[in-house]
């Protein structure tokens, strides 16, 4: 396996990887920089990454029940890296009006719907999908006949990245001009379609929400295990494909659809992951396991859990400096 990993670049992998402490992955499921060796990016990403060894040490804003191998790994001394010190989950709790702003109207649509019947559909504060995609997305949705709160955001230019809008102020643009014709007059009575701000971490707490079609970025994910929300994993750039293996893989609270073109994900493919998640014997497995990572993202950050552990330890350690 080395010796073919000298010969080829890891997107070409034909094996899964197997990367210490973590569930096997494939090549084209790596952060999108360490595919290909031969780039630019990647020469910065390594440079960056062996200033780590500079530190003292490093704050993760992770936990030991979710990633005990990858923290052990780390910690093992088996490189020259500081240790790792797992202090999360660390999330927002509450948005990012703090008066308790519902502008959107959701909060107020959501207390109209039943306990765990909606699927929240959001790409994060920078993420699209392509024309096409959004379509599929939209017929999917449709054909699921399932509750959805959807955050919208306008469809990814021609010619430009998933990420194109990261971290970019976005203008607000009518969904009726982009979504298929009817489809908001179809749906008007099963889902709502949102184009302006939502406070995210209201809806994952909120009881009428029993799933979350996600990006799978790293601060959705930990909102969604500590108020217990089974996943839809949907990445679209950076580091989220390797959230969706491990969700998916590993942790077992995500269900990630296939695509079967161009890497387009099909309306019925949606539907079926869609219906399988809200109503579905694997949609009820997941939120039991779920729940069960809720319970320990609360004791994790108790007197004696381990991320409080984890916080002293380097207290200690910086004393001692």
């Amino acid at each position: 396996m080395k010796a073919l990993l000298r010969l080829c670049e890891f997107r070409d992998v034909p094996e899964m990887i197997q990367i210490p402490g973590c569930v096997p992955i494939w090549g084209i499921d790596l952060l999108r920089p360490l595919r290909d060796r031969k780039t630019e990016t990647y020469a910065s990403v390594i440079h960056y990454w062996k200033k780590l060894s500079l530190g003292k040490g490093i704050f993760i804003n992770s936990f030991e029940e979710i990633e005990h191998g990858a923290i052990e790994a780390l910690n093992g001394k088996q490189w020259d890296n500081p240790p790792v010190y797992p202090i999360g989950p660390l999330i927002r709790t509450t948005g990012v009006h703090n008066d308790g702003s519902d502008e959107s109207g959701c909060l107020k649509w959501l207390d109209n719907q039943s306990q765990g019947s909606v699927l929240f559909v959001s790409f994060g504060s920078g993420g699209t999908l392509s024309g096409e995609q959004l379509t599929e997305l939209a017929l999917g949705l449709e054909m699921s006949e399932q509750k959805f709160l959807w955050f919208f955001t306008s469809p990814t230019p021609s010619g430009k990245a998933a990420n194109a809008s990261y971290l970019c102020a976005q203008n607000s643009v009518d969904p009726s001009g982009v979504l298929p014709k009817g489809f908001l007059d179809r749906t008007q009575n099963s889902g709502l379609v949102v184009s302006s701000w939502g406070p995210q971490i209201q809806i994952l707490e909120h009881g009428s929400t029993g799933g979350f079609l996600t990006h799978c970025g790293w601060n959705s994910t930990l909102e969604s295990i500590v108020h217990g929300v089974p996943l839809i994993a949907f990445p679209l750039f950076a580091e989220q494909t390797m959230n969706a293996v491990m969700l998916t893989n590993d942790m077992k609270v995500a269900i990630r659809p296939k695509p079967v073109k161009n890497g387009i994900i099909g309306r019925d493919e949606i539907c079926k992951v869609v219906k399988e998640l809200m109503e579905g014997e694997e949609g009820k497995r997941l939120r039991s396991k779920m729940e069960e990572l809720k319970c320990a993202a609360t004791s994790t950050l108790a007197e004696a859990g381990s991320s409080t552990i984890a916080f002293a330890k380097a207290v200690k350690a910086w004393k001692n400096y």
